[in-house]
């Protein structure tokens, strides 16, 4: 260097503007640099581009949304460590997504396995009791006598249900019955109930036979009695003679049922034996919304 010439070192940090580039993974890439005389550029964002680029292909998780069977597959998991082993009930849960039954503030918590309010002082009932109940259901006594495709394919026969609520327990038996056959005596509810099965309808082809009732649920629905299976959301002091007499020989009714002391509710199952005679049995305690009479 001449003298009077301050030493001229090749600056590195910071860069000016015209200096920093950023490329794209799929793009050309540039010229090495004894080609264009030019010093190399520097390319801070490129790595991060390229770490961004794997992060969505290689760990964003594929079909977990609420829509994904995946989720109703974990659901149907925890099921089974609660002891529910019926391969029909279990396969219901995977096939009817639970929530587009929840309003939308709730539906975060749709497969957890907690009761949720759907509105009028109602409630969803836990996915663990709902299954419990169905598999109370699917193995009682009278299907020994039934034909074995009734058994296998439809272990519900033509089913009644008091208490439709939102409509997600009818959509699950409707899977294990010929027919199902649903009263709810809240208008709005049941009017909610019709909504949500509608859409559901969309989801799922070869949509089950369910009949949705507005009435008492108290006096069931005589006009398409017998019964081979009646299931309760409710329960009161006493089983209502009602469903007694449209229960089927060999079918079986569960219900919560107020015990006599203590005010607390026993989930309890009557079976008429084919004679005709009636059995009751216990299965454990429960909480349900009370069982009321009339419309409204």
């Amino acid at each position: 260097m001449s003298a009077g010439q301050p030493d001229r070192k090749p600056r590195r940090f910071p860069l000016q503007l015209d200096q920093v580039a950023t490329v794209k993974s799929s793009g050309p890439k540039p010229a090495p640099v004894a080609q264009t005389g030019a010093r190399e550029l520097l390319r801070p964002q490129a790595h991060l581009q390229q770490i961004e680029q794997d992060r969505r292909r290689h760990t964003t998780p594929q079909g977990v949304g609420m829509d994904s069977i995946h989720v109703r597959r974990r659901m149907v998991e925890r099921l089974m460590l609660d002891g529910i082993s019926h391969q029909h009930v279990l396969d219901a849960f995977v096939r009817v997504p639970r929530h587009l039954f929840v309003d939308t503030a709730l539906v975060n918590q749709a497969y957890e396995d907690t009761s949720l309010p759907i509105g009028l002082g109602q409630t969803i009932s836990k996915p663990s009791v709902v299954a419990a109940m169905m598999q109370l259901l699917c193995v009682r006594p009278g299907l020994q006598v039934q034909a074995e495709v009734t058994v296998t394919h439809k272990p519900l026969g033509q089913c009644l249900e008091i208490g439709s609520g939102c409509g997600y327990q009818a959509a699950l038996l409707g899977h294990l019955s010929r027919r199902v056959v649903s009263i709810e005596r809240l208008r709005d509810l049941h009017l909610k109930a019709r909504a949500n099965l509608d859409t559901l309808r969309q989801h799922l082809p070869e949509w089950p036979d369910v009949r949705l009732v507005y009435g008492d649920g108290m006096i069931g629905h005589a006009p398409l009695a017998p019964y081979d299976t009646i299931i309760a959301a409710a329960g009161g002091a006493a089983l209502p003679q009602a469903w007694i007499d449209q229960l089927a020989p060999g079918g079986r009714l569960v219900a919560p049922l107020e015990e006599a002391r203590g005010g607390t509710q026993v989930l309890t199952i009557l079976d008429r034996l084919p004679d005709g005679s009636l059995q009751h049995s216990r299965a454990g305690a429960v909480l349900f919304v009370p069982l009321k009479s009339g419309t409204t």
